[in-house]
């Protein structure tokens, strides 16, 4: 069973850019899509970002795009999160998590691993 670890959330000042990361235990990290949740108080969780089980394919939230960027390195077992232009919206705990379903999965129900979660705060 791969297991998934996030590190790298933190405080930052609006504007500023943090970098995420999720390890991945286990040789079957490869055969998971992987995306990028977060959830703040009061509101459901949300897909943030999302990456095929190559590499090739990314989809973005709308509210993200053109400022977060998500990669993978499968010899490595980890996927990453850039975070850049950040603002107070988007603090939030952030999730990292894998499936293996063929189709876009965007649901928190379709994901089969998560990992605890990384604060990410950013301030005004």
């Amino acid at each position: 069973q791969v297991q998934l670890l996030e590190s790298g959330g933190g405080l930052v000042q609006a504007g500023g850019s943090l970098r995420l990361s999720c390890a991945a235990s286990g040789q079957t990290f490869s055969t998971y899509a992987m995306g990028w949740f977060r959830q703040s108080p009061g509101k459901e969780r949300e897909l943030v970002a999302r990456i095929s089980r190559g590499g090739g394919v990314t989809f973005y939230a709308d509210s993200v795009k053109g400022r977060f960027t998500i990669s993978r390195d499968n010899a490595a077992n980890t996927v990453s999160l850039q975070m850049s232009s950040l603002k107070p919206d988007d603090t939030a705990v952030y999730y990292c998590a894998g499936d293996r379903g063929a189709l876009l999965a965007t649901k928190p129900s379709e994901y089969e691993l998560w990992g605890q979660g990384t604060q990410v705060t950013v301030s005004s």
